[in-house]
């Protein structure tokens, strides 16, 4: 058969001869191959087949290097027809039924299926373009026809495949006209207007609630009982349980007037200081709060508890959320621009700077900085511009996730594979980020910070650094001894250690000249013991975690990074984008810039609209203040999901940090968009937020539903809102409120990290750092130190607290963007036999004594702590035959007492010899330890009424909310 080769489409073809061209156009007219139709088919085979092709079978079946796999190439029309080995009849132009490219495309043949891996087989719609393209006769333009139809596709916004994204461009037109589906990018729209119809009802968030019912045929539920609402709100909005003071005047102020007594309510809780450490743990679990750095050494930040404060206070003093973004991406900026404009010589400027002398405003501002200190890092066993990268990748994806609910960490390697996210735009990000370097900075101490507890805390510490001096200037002295023999010996004059360390080997003793293989593993753990209580010290030091823009320092060691008094103004850091991810493989440079999908412009001039500046300082500022912007529409709806999480149990967008393409769609867009726009308008107060929601019949509802079987089928994760989420409290919450409940719980807020008690071998157990173990936990030595919320418990990276762990208190290495609530079996272990839990349930037996005197009044009281409701009078009659029978138990049996240890013995390897050696670590804290109330120090009858307590403490009324 002769093969056509096409000139030009739409003209003859010509073979040498008019004859052949007349026959060649009869034929074509017969095979109703027009001109047009060929059109039409090389827009198809250009924009919808030849990627499948690219994408499926080139990497097989294309013109490579190597020979094509059965002898079969794909690469052109030609070729194609052509067929391979054993089949020729691969495409048939003209009949799709007869070419077996669809038969193995559709997996109907066993021996030729292809693709041949499940994950990459071709869709349905994908198999039909296939079948287009070969049924109007397997049209293959050449490339410059090609360019011409991309060219002309990309002038069209819209088209069957969706909408082109304007960008900075990706790292091939491929990519950079990509087009999206646009309920995929629905999160890079801008805010829609959402208009009311005249039968609005009083809450706009009810109407839009209510839209989504029309469509299923779903009533929504009825409201919850008053004593449901107050132990809802009372938790959403503080973390702990109602007293029965607080519910017995509700009720009696809500039976005359509802809805004022719910407003009032909402207000009396927003204002007290149990909203901020509330809320603020909410934004710990996004921002990834620890105390210490992470990895193999998980060194101390000893001032990393000042951020936790700070974010509690912004919470509690309702700071816009603006200024709540910007001050934590670039408060040291911000400090140092405000202590430039009060200091009038730039030498007086960078004195002022280096000793912290900045004001109240600019030291908070110093402090919220610290957001940028929160993920693990510690540059140990890497190379410096290996930690910097990773610290600076690390950020990135953390601003990222934390105010755009965006995943930045893929685009490091490659242009984003489903969101119009460039990678030329990760390393815009990385310039802005590039010049940030960590370091402890001076600042002082706010009046609104508790300074409570130094001076017992640095006793404490003194202590311990003073035992670790004491052992290390024993073996010290101990081997300079021998050294001052060894000079002796070989007539030499004395030369110190630190001053030997550069000599050569010749002229001075042995390393551990005088120590055996013990000696030399014991200085090292006290070296590394006094190294980390002198550490501890600055947790009393007005210091914090932050940065400051400059130059890589020289000196690069998480266990002790400062700023140097004398920054290089004029330095700049020169951008690339690296390519694969790679820093030895620098490609394109870039400037500082801002995710350009957006369309949201942070540069008002002329030229690049989402540049940023290039000067070193104030580029994490411009940055800060994009996303800040009312105009950015991922900011205001990602806050807006996260705070309707945690009044509902789940988001409206079911990735709170993930607003991509491959994230859950919103249940209620509309809603979230009304939502976002009043949140601006309000001025990104949060606590006008709170009762916006709240006030709504769609927070009121109750928990149950009448027809709850129907809407198990219709709407099986409640997606519609018909009836309001029940969900388990949270560890905090189930900690807190036995803390509450029991009346020990300590109301004071912020300060330094409270240490509670934990399971001992778990805080005894060793834990590496630099080559050595970490100093065990010791708790704080007084109850009213130990029973702080929780909130102010001292995080560990590498060592959980297995209550809370256990009760899915979130890993802090990664940003948690929805807590998980799977019951586990130890959960029932821990609540049943945990030390924890058997004090909670003494004292708060010991504080049913003090409230009533017989046993009934004690079991009344117990219920009503514990469920804000009054006993019904089976539970009584139970639970009173209950207490007699364990008060017999009891007087049967004496429980032993709980001994504290005051040290602790330790074997380890030493390093270069291989031989195990022991040291001793002294626990001071456990010498004068206030512990709590024991079991053994309390009678058989309270005894008893704390297997009551413990009874309450493990029901499901308590333990879940709703």
């Amino acid at each position: 058969m002769m093969n056509l080769a096409r000139v030009k489409r739409g003209s003859v073809f010509y073979f040498g001869c008019n004859c052949i061209a007349i026959l060649v156009a009869i034929v074509l007219v017969n095979q109703n191959l027009n001109a047009e139709v060929w059109e039409k088919g090389d827009r198809h085979f250009t924009l919808k087949v030849l990627p499948i092709l690219k994408d499926k079978c080139l990497g097989c079946h294309g013109d490579t290097q190597k020979k094509v796999k059965g002898n079969f190439n794909m690469s052109s029309r030609r070729q194609f027809l052509a067929g391979g080995d054993t089949i020729k009849n691969v495409l048939v132009p003209g009949a799709s039924k007869q070419s077996f490219l669809i038969t193995a495309v559709k997996w109907e043949d066993k021996e030729y299926e292809m693709p041949p891996k499940e994950n990459d087989r071709l869709t349905d719609k994908q198999i039909s373009y296939l079948e287009e393209w070969i049924d109007v006769g397997a049209p293959w333009p050449g490339v410059e026809i090609q360019k011409a139809i991309h060219l002309q596709e990309r002038e069209v916004y819209e088209n069957e495949d969706g909408i082109l994204v304007s960008n900075s461009g990706g790292q091939s037109d491929g990519w950079t006209y990509r087009r999206y589906k646009k309920e995929d990018i629905w999160a890079f729209q801008p805010l829609q207007n959402i208009a009311m119809e005249n039968t609005v009802p009083d809450h706009p968030i009810d109407y839009l609630v209510n839209k989504k019912y029309q469509t299923k045929g779903i009533t929504k539920t009825k409201r919850a009982t008053p004593r449901e609402l107050i132990r809802r709100a009372t938790y959403d909005l503080t973390g702990l349980p109602p007293s029965p003071n607080m519910v017995d005047s509700f009720l009696k102020e809500y039976k005359v007037a509802p809805e004022k007594a719910w407003a009032d309510l909402i207000d009396d809780l927003l204002a007290s200081s149990q909203y901020g450490e509330r809320w603020a743990q909410h934004w710990l679990d996004i921002t990834r709060y620890a105390d210490t750095g992470g990895y193999s050494n998980d060194y101390e930040r000893s001032n990393a508890w000042r951020y936790r404060d700070y974010v509690i206070r912004s919470f509690n003093n309702d700071k816009p959320y603006n200024n709540f973004i910007v001050e934590q991406i670039a408060g040291d900026e911000l400090a140092d621009q405000s202590l430039r404009e009060r200091v009038e010589k730039i030498s007086d400027f960078r004195v002022a700077r280096a000793q912290g002398r900045y004001n109240e405003k600019e030291s908070e501002h110093l402090v919220a900085s610290g957001f940028l200190r929160m993920g693990p890092w510690d540059p140990a066993m890497v190379k410096k511009p290996e930690a910097r990268q990773i610290y600076i990748d690390d950020i990135i994806n953390s601003v990222g996730q934390t105010f755009l609910s965006m995943t930045l960490r893929c685009v490091k390697c490659h242009d984003h594979k489903f969101d119009p996210i460039p990678t030329r735009d990760y390393y815009r990000f990385y310039a802005v980020f590039e010049g940030t370097q960590l370091a402890e900075r001076p600042a002082p101490f706010l009046s609104s910070e508790n300074k409570q507890g130094f001076k017992e805390g640095k006793e404490l510490v003194g202590k311990l650094l003073g035992f670790a001096k004491e052992k290390k200037n024993h073996l010290v002295a101990k081997r300079e001894a021998a050294a001052k023999g060894w000079y002796n010996a070989h007539g030499k004059e004395y030369v110190g250690h630190k001053e030997r360390k550069s000599l050569p080997d010749a002229e001075k003793p042995p390393r551990h000249v005088g120590l055996d293989h013990i000696d030399q593993g014991r200085l090292k753990v006290r070296e590394q013991d006094e190294w980390i209580w002198n550490r501890r010290l600055e947790r009393y030091e007005p210091m914090v975690q932050s940065v400051y823009n400059g130059p890589v320092p020289n000196y690069l060691n998480a266990r002790k990074l400062r700023a140097p008094q004398a920054i290089k103004a004029n330095w700049r850091p020169e951008s690339h984008i690296l390519l694969g991810g790679a820093l030895e493989a620098p490609g394109e440079k870039v400037s500082p810039g801002v995710l350009s999908a957006l369309g949201v412009r942070s540069n008002p001039n002329e030229g690049d609209p989402f540049a940023i500046t290039k000067d070193l300082a104030g580029r994490r500022l411009q940055l800060a203040r994009w996303i800040a912007s009312p105009d950015n529409p991922l900011t205001s709806r990602s806050i807006i999901n996260r705070v309707w999480q945690y009044h509902f149990g789940k988001p409206i967008a079911g990735n709170p940090n993930n607003f991509g393409v491959k994230g859950k769609k919103p249940t209620h867009p509309e809603l979230l968009d009304w939502l976002a726009r009043e949140f601006i308008n309000g001025g990104g107060r949060f606590k006008k937020l709170h009762k916006l929601i709240m006030t709504s019949e769609t927070y009121m509802m109750s928990a149950s539903h009448k027809d709850i079987d129907l809407l198990n089928q219709i709407d099986p994760d409640n997606e519609l809102l018909s009836y309001y989420p029940s969900r388990r409290l949270s560890a905090e919450e189930i900690r807190d409120s036995m803390l509450a409940i029991s009346g020990e719980l300590n109301y004071s807020t912020g300060g330094t990290p409270s240490m509670p008690e934990m399971n001992i071998e778990v805080a005894l157990q060793p834990r590496m750092i630099q080559f050595s173990i970490a100093p065990a936990y010791q708790p704080s030595p007084k109850p009213e130190q130990r029973h702080r919320r929780s909130i102010y418990m001292y995080r560990i990276r590498g060592l959980a607290d297995p209550f809370m762990e256990i009760f899915n208190l979130p890993n802090p290495n990664d940003s948690c963007e929805e807590r998980d609530s799977a019951a586990v079996s130890p959960q029932v272990f821990s609540l049943l036999n945990s030390d924890q839990v058997t004090d909670r349930s003494i004292a708060f037996a010991l504080r049913l004594e003090a409230l009533a005197e017989n046993d009934r009044g004690q079991i009344t009281q117990a219920i009503r702590l514990a469920y804000g409701r009054p006993p019904m009078e089976d539970e009584l009659s139970y639970l009173e035959m209950y207490l007699k029978k364990m008060e017999k138990y009891h007087q049967k049996n004496k429980p032993e007492k709980r001994m504290y240890p005051t040290s602790v013995t330790r074997e380890l390897v030493e390093e270069f010899s291989g031989k195990p050696f022991k040291y001793e670590e002294i626990l001071p804290v456990f010498h004068d330890y206030q512990s709590d109330a024991q079991a053994h120090e309390v009678s058989p009858k309270t005894r008893a009424l704390a297997d009551i307590c413990l009874l309450l403490f493990n029901s499901n009324e308590f333990i879940y909310l709703n």
